[in-house]
């Protein structure tokens, strides 16, 4: 994640982020699940992050295990989907926290929904207390509510929490484009975009909800691969 870092005297450009890692990063090559050794590589990199004083605060996806646009493709009720997600959630976020600790990242696990066996329930003054103490968040169960993405819990959680910008982490793709570069070879990379441009060309970074809310807030998006290693 070395867009934290600046170009010229190697000290972070922002003191406090939100990271929105997809689910799929986390996935096996083939089928879905938890890919320890990929998780283990990500929190390597957060560490080196947290180690430049930066205040790190995560949302990680679930789109290893399911995702809502497939339970609407099946003709099913999406908003059935929300004690699955907060299953899956209260499995995977502790695991990843625990893989951070394993590297010696202190982490706290903050979650939308009450689940007192695995974590907090998030509160905003204790999330930023945490973030002002060097813990590195994790916020889990996304708002807590259907229909809501958890790219769209990612920039409301980033602006409660007073974040500088959202890093939207990337397991394909080293920035946006107009269509999909791993099908379409050809496809056109922006270097910079405004929040309209992305909602009126209707690009895929994230969705619609989460885009506006960040324009109404004026909250930075930085895209970047996450298998990428920028020296």
């Amino acid at each position: 994640m070395a867009e934290v870092q600046s170009a010229t005297d190697g000290k972070p450009r922002f003191s406090r982020i939100l990271l929105k890692l997809s689910g799929e990063a986390l996935a096996p090559a083939q089928g879905s699940g938890l890919d320890l050794d990929a998780l283990a590589e990500i929190a390597l990199e957060i560490k080196e992050v947290a180690s430049l004083g930066v205040q790190l605060a995560m949302v990680i996806g679930a789109g290893n295990y399911i995702r809502g646009s497939d339970y609407e493709a099946r003709g099913m009720d999406r908003s059935h989907r929300r004690p699955d997600g907060h299953a899956r959630d209260g499995d995977q976020r502790p695991r990843a926290a625990n893989a951070l600790e394993h590297v010696g990242v202190v982490t706290r696990v903050l979650s939308a929904i009450e689940m007192q066996a695995l974590c907090e329930p998030y509160i905003r003054r204790r999330a930023v207390r945490h973030l002002e103490k060097g813990r590195v968040i994790i916020f889990a169960a996304g708002t807590g509510n259907p229909y809501f993405t958890t790219d769209t819990a990612a920039s409301l959680r980033a602006m409660e929490i007073g974040a500088e910008v959202i890093l939207k982490a990337s397991h394909t793709v080293d920035g946006v484009y107009d269509r999909d570069p791993v099908r379409e070879p050809g496809a056109k990379r922006f270097d910079r975009l405004t929040y309209i441009e992305v909602l009126q060309k209707n690009l895929k970074v994230m969705d619609s909800t989460a885009i506006s809310m960040c324009m109404d807030n004026r909250l930075p998006i930085i895209v970047f691969n996450l298998r990428k290693r920028v020296i």
